[in-house]
């Protein structure tokens, strides 16, 4: 009998820890809608970061093109320039309005991040006369080229049918903008 009894606890011991093993493992397994909201709850797919990017980086450059635009129609004494910095204040105004709803929908906050934005503004600010005109000019036709870029980027890279129809109705006008700003720019030379 004594040979029996160290046999009999060795079984228990090891019958007891291949318990807590299974136990554990099942415990794991019975909630995997737990487990899933854990990992769905903040993992985003690559179209979502495309997305929050775009709508981002649209809304820095339009507010970017707004402030030089406002600077323009206060310095400039070219009554052109004026003019065509009056008109695409109004387009990217329309269009950050645009944006910003679209990304409010979308659940996106829009955030500044653009140092550059910054100190073009104030290269802007300290330039006179000519030279004010033509560094307008330049970071205009800079800006709407970099946003020119980016609607065409994103076009190829979403299926999203908003993202899309904003592409299709401003992309033809950030076109018309930025021939309009290079036409005055070779008629300021």
């Amino acid at each position: 009998m004594k040979t029996i009894r160290p046999l009999k606890v060795t079984f228990f011991k090891v019958f007891f820890l291949l318990a807590i093993v299974l136990c554990n493992t099942f415990c794991k397994r019975v909630n995997p809608i737990e487990n899933s909201l854990k990992t769905q709850s903040f993992a985003k797919n690559e179209r979502e970061e495309t997305e929050v990017y775009f709508f981002t980086r649209a809304a820095n450059l339009s507010k970017s093109i707004i402030s030089k635009s406002q600077i323009a129609k206060q310095k400039s004494s070219d009554v052109i320039i004026q003019q065509l910095s009056q008109r695409i204040e109004f387009k990217e105004n329309q269009l950050l309005e645009e944006i910003t709803r679209m990304a409010t929908l979308k659940l996106i906050v829009i955030t500044e991040i653009n140092a550059t934005h910054k100190r073009d503004l104030y290269n802007l600010s300290d330039a006179k006369g000519n030279e004010f005109d033509d560094i307008y000019l330049d970071a205009t036709k800079e800006a709407l080229n970099n946003q020119i870029e980016l609607f065409e980027s994103i076009s190829r890279e979403t299926n999203d049918k908003r993202i899309l129809e904003l592409i299709l109705r401003y992309l033809p006008e950030q076109y018309k903008l930025l021939r309009e700003t290079e036409r005055v720019k070779k008629q300021n030379v």
